[in-house]
């Protein structure tokens, strides 16, 4: 009984310790205080390096828009850091924890735990150069390894490559040894025309080399006027001609299908048919003697 009792009137003064309740409810309005202006500050923060870049695509010595992008990205991520470190150091003060020391401890085991996070180290010192270097941007197409697909996000530690039938992979920066950048240099779209044995040549040239003069205006993508190379190849039962045309980053594939359907249309409209694979059978007789 004699526990019980002790137990009950420590609890009483608990309940009853009006300072004790008062600090408590000041240490949990300052932590709430530290996070609703932490957020605030990483959402003006956000806004003023979008204004910054709004404003510099504007100059005249303005970067990419590409790289632009990319930084952009980068220094919200940076901002997003720095600032909640920030309020978890206020946090914990606002907690009377002694953070100097918790600081200083943390300083000796990251030192010991570096040497065993060579991997994290090897991440961010590569997304650094792959920044640095404009190896690669926001918004572009790019294979790496087995992967390929539109760069969403670049990180100091990880970019992420968003497949374009949805897949969003996570690469650490460290194991990016190859990059196949897609979207620097303009690309070549090339379409192979089948044309039948029994067709004039000649006359199929002049037809298509005429619906590549007027298409050379059609489409914005197309740098340079569509080339009709001439006859590629010469299959079983077709004449392959190649038509190339220079057109930019990565629209070679929408390029390549409007001049197949163009083309298409224009050999329908004067009889000229795309060829089907055909059998001829040979019987015969044996003769008798």
């Amino acid at each position: 009984m004699k526990i019980l009792e002790d137990m009950w009137n420590q609890a009483y003064e608990y309940i009853t310790n009006v300072e004790l309740w008062i600090n408590l409810g000041q240490g949990l309005l300052k932590i709430f205080l530290i996070m609703f202006i932490s957020t605030i500050f990483i959402r003006i923060g956000k806004l003023a390096i979008g204004k910054i870049f709004f404003f510099r695509g504007k100059s005249p010595l303005r970067i990419s828009e590409r790289r632009e992008n990319t930084l952009a990205k980068l220094l919200e991520n940076i901002l997003t850091y720095v600032v909640y470190f920030i309020a978890i150091v206020m946090v914990l003060e606002a907690m009377t924890i002694n953070v100097g020391a918790l600081l200083a401890g943390a300083g000796i085991v990251g030192l010991a735990v570096g040497f065993g996070a060579q991997s994290l180290v090897k991440d961010i010192i590569t997304g650094f150069f792959i920044i640095f270097e404009d190896q690669f941007s926001v918004g572009d197409h790019i294979r790496v390894a087995s992967f390929e697909g539109t760069v969403e996000e670049i990180g100091l530690r990880t970019t992420k490559i968003k497949n374009w039938t949805g897949e969003l992979h996570i690469l650490p920066n460290g194991s990016i040894t190859e990059v196949t950048n897609f979207s620097i240099h303009n690309s070549m779209a090339v379409v192979d025309i089948s044309i039948s044995y029994e067709t004039d040549i000649p006359e199929a040239e002049r037809i298509v080399q005429e619906l590549l003069n007027e298409v050379a205006d059609k489409y914005e993508e197309i740098v340079t006027p569509p080339e009709l190379l001439g006859i590629q190849n010469l299959a079983a039962s077709e004449v392959i001609l190649r038509v190339v045309c220079e057109v930019q980053p990565m629209s070679h594939f929408k390029i390549s299908r409007l001049l197949r359907k163009d083309i298409k249309l224009r050999l329908d409209e004067h009889g000229i048919e795309i060829p089907y694979p055909k059998m001829v059978m040979y019987n015969r007789k044996e003769q008798v003697g």
